[in-house]
């Protein structure tokens, strides 16, 4: 009998140990994972790659495809993880939105994504948890936890809405980082 407890025991230890790995994830917090996006440029239609092969071949000039123009900036500050970097938001030629963050450096973590949002970014504990309050955009899972990288955000996405970036964990439902964001 006694033999019996000590076995249930272990193995309802073993379940609870298993899945407090899998909630927690601990070893991402020794795991990097840097990605370096190129600064997005507008792409070319098939038309516009015709003519400037057609320009190419007849000696005239060829534009370089066109720079996105900045809407809005912020520097990102820490919350449940010590977090740097910058936030820009561009308009490429096309019209879409890109949320780009740059020299991002945070811990990495369980179920982090990268959210455009209309709370006040507060420093210190008061601001770890008020970004779900409201509305927000995902803009996806963060590709990694160093490095400068690109979003896409949603066709249709109106800036004027939002007011803030935040590494969220949705996990937990604590920021690692925001950047107040401040419209050019």
């Amino acid at each position: 009998m006694k033999r019996k407890r000590v076995l249930t025991v272990l193995a309802v230890g073993l379940v609870v140990a298993a899945a407090g790995l899998y909630w927690f994830q601990p070893w991402k917090l020794w795991v990097n994972e840097t990605v370096q996006e190129a600064l997005p440029v507008a792409a070319q239609s098939s038309t516009q790659a015709s003519n400037q092969s057609s320009a190419k071949s007849s000696g005239s000039a060829t534009s370089a495809p066109k720079e996105p123009t900045v809407v809005a900036t912020g520097a990102l500050i820490s919350h449940e993880h010590t977090t740097s970097g910058d936030v820009r938001i561009l308009r490429a030629a096309d019209g879409s939105l890109v949320l780009r963050l740059e020299n991002l450096d945070t811990s990495n973590g369980p179920d982090l994504r990268v959210w455009l949002t209309d709370a006040p970014v507060i420093p210190g504990k008061d601001g770890w948890f008020v970004f779900d309050d409201g509305a927000y955009v995902s803009a996806g899972k963060l590709k990694g936890n160093k490095g400068s990288q690109n979003y896409t955000l949603p066709a249709g996405t109106d800036l004027a809405r939002y007011s803030s970036v935040t590494v969220w964990c949705e996990r937990f439902s604590v920021s690692f980082g925001a950047a107040a964001l401040i419209k050019a």
